[in-house]
């Protein structure tokens, strides 16, 4: 459809009505899930909640353009560090099409003892990417890469730009050709639904944090807590009251 790029890199109309389908499963809970997880954040820090939404009522409109979402600062913070540090896939994985040598940022040890300075790969290799743990790694965000800090993205670490992931100097959306191809969207989407959250409510955990959990199902991890049954659901219990001025 494109027509700046050459002929045999474009999709067909039927290309790109196939992807329609991925756009909407696997956008679908991935998005719901990142906004669930910036609620459980807000509604702990109340401080940023506020601060969040005295940013969001400087806004004439109701309906916001992309750009005017885009444009407000603390509102893309809260969505970088939420991607960051509650990622929707906590984990991926990828199959190697050929041989190849993974270069490391450091040498290590191998299993046998030996000093490498690469990682060694065969055809049909099956390669695990931890997308959560990168994410809070402290060799790449500092010693509170644990904590959820909005703030921290004023000045991201040296380490942190050379993540190598296709947005946000994290692998939430993955990275390379096979990275995520609906990001721009999901990110439009968690702003436009934050926006009109928070300008709109006030949050509060319905229970105490620590009876919160996660768990991790097919494709995202959820928040769950356990019931008088014993048994766990996927929920977040939150109190929501209508914001007054």
């Amino acid at each position: 459809m494109a027509t700046d790029i050459p002929e045999d890199q474009r999709l067909t109309d039927d290309e790109v009505l196939a992807q329609v389908p991925t756009f909407i499963v696997a956008g679908h809970e991935t998005t719901s899930t990142a906004t669930t997880w910036a609620l459980f954040s807000l509604s702990q820090q109340l401080d940023m909640q506020r601060k969040l939404r005295a940013e969001l009522l400087q806004v004439a409109t109701d309906s916001p353009t992309m750009d005017e979402l885009n444009a407000l600062p603390y509102l893309d913070a809260v969505v970088r560090e939420t991607l960051r540090h509650h990622a929707p896939v906590p984990s991926t994985s990828r199959q190697a099409f050929e041989d190849d040598a993974i270069p490391v940022d450091a040498p290590y040890k191998d299993r046998y003892g030996r000093v490498r300075e690469h990682i060694e790969i065969k055809k049909g290799d099956l390669i695990f990417l931890p997308i959560m743990s990168l994410n809070r790694r402290k060799e790449i965000w500092g010693e509170d890469a644990h904590e959820f800090k909005p703030e921290r993205w004023e000045h991201i670490p040296e380490a942190a730009t050379r993540v190598p992931g296709v947005w946000g100097n994290m692998l939430t959306f993955i990275g390379g050709p096979r990275a995520c191809i609906g990001y721009r969207f999901s990110l439009v989407e968690i702003k436009a639904l934050l926006f009109a959250l928070v300008r709109a409510f006030e949050f509060e955990l319905a229970v105490p944090v620590e009876n919160i959990k996660r768990r991790t199902g097919i494709i995202t991890t959820r928040p769950v807590i356990t019931g008088p049954d014993g048994k766990t659901k996927a929920s977040l219990p939150l109190i929501i009251r209508p914001y007054r001025m």
